[in-house]
């Protein structure tokens, strides 16, 4: 026979269960809109041109091209884990690409990202790549990092700075780098409100952990 305190302590168990369930399911839910903030991903595209493998368009990495920064996404994101993905949703109008080529470059990448993070954003495909564009527009990259012409080799932390000096309204928390195991700068990624005011990065973020960092120049 159970007794009435060990009773009271196991229905306790469940509830906090329970509880605990409900909260994981609402961190990993994949409804449009639960999210904390945006992650602006900019990717270095000289290196990532260097990398082995993988469909290398031409369009970012064709010699004579000169490409520096493009965007990668616009991501919904968690202030202690990843945000949703894959929410659903039809593909973009070609009115959209075209709107949003001179930032991605590619229209396979646009119809990734907006398949993958931008249909967790609770906005419209239109609505979402105007805010992904104004978000890009918000952010400064110093000509030294954005299009160098010899290879550059400095700490995440030095990569960071620059951003960061170029962006003085900014707190430095808002910005991160991410690195390829190579050594090379793979993104900057800027943490951004909602309503694309800069903020701290969550720690879902990373981090390049890398104690120096290489840069190739722009081709």
């Amino acid at each position: 026979m159970t007794s009435p305190r060990l009773s009271l302590a196991l229905a306790c168990s469940l509830l906090l269960s329970s509880l605990a369930i409900g909260q994981s399911r609402k961190r990993h839910s994949n409804s449009p809109g639960d999210f904390s903030y945006y992650l602006l991903v900019l990717s270095y595209a000289p290196d990532f041109c260097d990398q082995p493998g993988g469909n290398k368009d031409p369009r970012e990495c064709g010699s004579g091209r000169k490409i520096g920064f493009i965007v990668h996404g616009l991501w919904p994101q968690g202030d202690t884990e990843r945000g949703p993905e894959n929410c659903g949703g039809s593909p973009v109008a070609q009115s959209i690409i075209q709107a949003t080529l001179s930032y991605m470059l590619v229209p396979s990448l646009i119809q990734h990202e907006w398949t993958t993070h931008g249909t967790c954003s609770g906005l419209s495909a239109a609505d979402y790549f105007a805010t992904l564009r104004k978000a890009r527009d918000s952010v400064n990259l110093p000509a030294d990092i954005s299009q160098p012409a010899k290879l550059l080799q400095l700490t995440p932390a030095e990569l960071e700075a620059k951003v960061a000096t170029a962006n003085p309204k900014f707190p430095k928390a808002a910005i991160r780098s991410s690195c390829y195991k190579s050594g090379e700068v793979q993104e900057v990624r800027v943490c951004l409100t909602k309503d694309l005011s800069p903020r701290a990065c969550g720690s879902s973020v990373g981090e390049c952990m890398l104690p120096k960092v290489e840069m190739l120049p722009v081709r």
